[in-house]
């Protein structure tokens, strides 16, 4: 299960929040469970310092992490699309995503450590991907946001492994979601084996 909650604050928050999602509170009558997700969500527009906690726990807990680089909602370029010195602020944050690659880089090759980057702008995944070769993608927007299968191959130079592909609304709202569900499996994999 992937927790998309976004979490992300500063670290001593950022550890409650870790504590709650992979792994368990102290409390004066015995630990209490968190969550138990496989993986989760989480804002790295606080810095390194604030996902440090994150990756800690993530990596006891033999969990993943999907930072926010560049999300699939409309005003993401509003803000993930800005002129940073060097680069726009997704190619930076995509930079923190895969400094801390190596911490939750498993047999694979692909790391824990993954990104977020979203379907509607296929335009930036794969300089993205290049900025972030062992990262596994989690693509949201495919179906009811406008984002398309054929456009996503990029994603997947790791292999099929080396992204996931959310779809919800898409499934749901069809007339028939097995076969809505189907196909878009078939499409989705057609693309990351192709």
């Amino acid at each position: 299960m992937v927790a998309d909650g976004k979490r992300g604050d500063v670290p001593v928050t950022a550890a409650a929040y870790a504590q709650a999602l992979v792994g368990e509170t102290p409390t004066p009558w015995g630990p209490v469970a968190g969550l138990g997700a496989d993986a989760f969500t989480a804002n790295p527009l606080l810095g390194a310092d604030a996902l440090e906690p994150l990756v800690d726990a993530a990596e006891a807990a033999g969990a993943g992490i999907f930072a926010l680089v560049r999300t699939s909602n409309p005003g993401a370029a509003d803000v993930q699309d800005l002129p940073a010195p060097e680069a726009p602020l997704h190619e930076g944050l995509a930079r923190l995503v895969d400094d801390l690659a190596e911490r939750l880089l498993g047999e694979s090759g692909l790391s824990g450590m993954g990104a977020v980057v979203g379907a509607t702008a296929p335009e930036h995944i794969a300089r993205l991907r290049s900025l972030m070769p062992r990262s596994v993608f989690l693509i949201p927007g495919v179906g009811a946001q406008g984002g398309r299968p054929e456009l996503l191959g990029a994603a997947f130079t790791a292999g099929p492994a080396s992204a996931l592909v959310p779809v919800s609304r898409g499934i749901a709202a069809a007339e028939n979601p097995a076969a809505a569900a189907e196909q878009l499996r078939a499409a989705i994999w057609g693309v990351s084996t192709g």
